[in-house]
């Protein structure tokens, strides 16, 4: 492949866009693609009916910039776009890439052109998604200094003109970003490239289109997925705050390990192990396809894949859904079996299901469930499946209810008496400092 060099005065950026000896891609941020907006179940979602009139006309003539944060920056990076829930092709163009100031703004000269076999745009066919070129990032020095820890990348694309004219569709979305994310108007044109925030007046939380970001990294370096459902996606946990216990555990890692273990997010909320037994972009179901269906994209494909963290089941047993936990257990061996055949070497670890007893979610909160999500919980902890349990039921249980304890019930997003079901922020960190971390040694 050759080299693409960018015109910056800096020797190192003529860069090829395959690995380097003693490096390889991982990935440093994903989002598990579930739906078509606005299927799903996002979190302090603003209005955003002038953005997109239509979910069947999706975005038109619009550039969307999405804020996500890397987990490890290097000065290499490339982007995946997906249009899995799509009906119809989606152009992207005018992609930048750049380092996040403030809101929409980006840090004035980081904003980098981001190129799809030497183009500057991609047309994808609906069910696909495509890798972008490598990228170089000047603004990352090796070693990678210390103040990019927790600042957040800006990725910017325009949805432009494809066979079927300038609309997306029914965009592919990832509902519960719990991070603000902005997007121009309908009709206003490319302006990925701009630097500053007046072209973005509407903001979402949420991620479109965008479900992956890899950064090249020393061959050594460990990726651990955090797999589940809404409890990993961070409900109730503080927008914008990072909160969630995979952020939590990276945190911890990163103070241990230093760049070696990388943590990326795979949750969707509302996903099941076994359910729904049909998804369809015509038939979508608000927690994504079960995982079992989208093992392949959402763990499998990622770069650099050495441990799973998988906590999933409540959704199961809920009184949507009240499968057997037969059924469930041997979805979880099938997935479990299907990762260490593809992945030799990777550590699966298990997760104790949280109660859910006493809920005011509607589907929740019956000592049906909650007998249930116990014998799910004596199988993950003696079974053998798994290489190592993290026991957030027992970090997070208050025993004198056998529900969650009440420090961690007030929801941290929005505020409010909190639901019963999805911890808070010290809810979140109770289970992240309940993972031992010997687990994940690199």
């Amino acid at each position: 492949m050759r080299a693409h060099c960018l015109p910056i005065a800096l020797a190192f950026l003529c860069l090829p866009a395959h690995a380097q000896p003693n490096q390889k891609w991982v990935t440093t941020w994903t989002a598990s693609m579930h739906g078509p907006y606005p299927s799903g179940n996002a979190s302090a979602q603003p209005d955003l009916r002038l953005a997109f009139p239509t979910p069947e006309t999706g975005a038109r003539d619009q550039t969307f910039r999405l804020i996500v944060q890397p987990d490890l920056w290097g000065g290499r990076i490339r982007l995946r776009f997906s249009n899995a829930f799509g009906t119809r092709p989606v152009t992207f163009e005018g992609v930048f890439a750049g380092l996040q100031w403030s809101a929409a703004a980006v840090v004035a000269g980081t904003n980098q052109p981001v190129r799809f076999g030497g183009k500057p745009g991609v047309t994808v066919a609906a069910g696909d998604s495509v890798w972008s070129d490598a990228v170089a990032l000047p603004f990352v020095r090796t070693p990678v200094q210390a103040e990019l820890a927790g600042r957040k990348l800006a990725v910017s694309f325009h949805i432009g003109a494809s066979p079927q004219g300038g609309e997306s569709g029914p965009m592919t979305w990832h509902a519960k970003a719990l991070t603000t994310s902005y997007v121009t108007a309908p009709s206003a044109g490319s302006k990925g490239q701009s630097e500053d925030e007046s072209a973005f007046p509407f903001s979402t939380t949420s991620w479109y289109f965008l479900d992956a970001v890899d950064v090249m990294a020393p061959a050594a370096t460990r990726v651990v997925v955090a797999f589940g459902d809404s409890i990993t996606d961070g409900t109730a946990s503080t927008l914008n705050g990072d909160d969630r216990w995979p952020n939590a555990l990276a945190r911890r890692l990163h103070r241990v390990y230093g760049n070696r273990v990388v943590v990326v997010n795979a949750g969707i909320g509302g996903n099941q192990v076994i359910g729904p037994a049909e998804y369809s972009p015509q038939k979508p179901f608000a927690g994504g396809p079960a995982a079992r269906q989208r093992l392949e994209r959402d763990v499998l494909s990622l770069s650099g894949v050495s441990a799973v963290i998988w906590l999933e089941g409540i959704n199961d047993f809920s009184r949507n859904a009240d499968a057997e936990v037969e059924a469930v257990e041997a979805g979880m061996k099938d997935v479990a079996g299907r990762i260490r055949a593809r992945l030799p070497g990777v550590k699966i670890i298990g997760a104790t299901v949280i109660s859910a007893l006493g809920s005011s979610n509607a589907a929740h909160g019956s000592p049906a469930e909650d007998r249930k999500r116990q014998s799910l919980n004596e199988f993950i902890r003696t079974s053998g499946l798994f290489d190592g349990v993290a026991d957030f039921d027992q970090a997070t249980l208050d025993p004198k209810t056998g529900g969650l304890r009440p420090e961690f019930v007030p929801d941290s997003t929005t505020g409010g008496p909190g639901d019963r079901l999805h911890p808070n922020r010290a809810g979140y960190l109770a289970m992240a400092m309940a993972i031992d971390l010997n687990l994940l040694r690199p």
